[in-house]
């Protein structure tokens, strides 16, 4: 019989939590902008933001941590290692570790989208 004390895979709850932005945890950057943790751990975040027009993020990277940029309402200009791409509603971005990227709002709407990061960007962020 195996010794489910030194077993290495973790129960699962048998009944996840249904997340959403009301029950996040919030907190603002930039200018304005606002951000609330769907998920948040050493490993994976999910963090859905909203920027309002005409702000922007300072250009930055992280070295450990790999991204994804979701955009949900809205256009953004997001720039990588130089290269800036226009990313509208159901288009997204992948930012490796180490490559600098700015994300801006030029329009004169608001944007929504979702920042999925792994492991965690939080902690590891360097402005440049």
């Amino acid at each position: 019989m195996a010794n489910k004390a030194s077993s290495p895979i973790r129960a699962k709850p048998a009944h996840p939590a249904a997340v959403n932005r009301e029950r996040a945890e919030h907190y603002r950057w930039g200018h304005d902008c606002d951000a609330w943790y769907l998920v948040n751990d050493e490993q994976l975040s999910v963090i859905e933001e909203f920027m309002p027009p005409g702000a922007a993020e300072v250009r930055h990277h992280h070295e450990k941590a790999q991204q994804f940029f979701y955009i949900l309402t809205g256009e953004v200009l997001i720039e990588v290692e130089g290269q800036t791409t226009l990313l509208g509603a159901g288009n997204g971005i992948r930012v490796l570790p180490g490559a600098r990227h700015q994300i801006r709002n030029p329009a004169s709407v608001p944007v929504r989208f979702l920042v999925i990061s792994h492991p965690r960007s939080h902690g590891d962020r360097h402005d440049e």
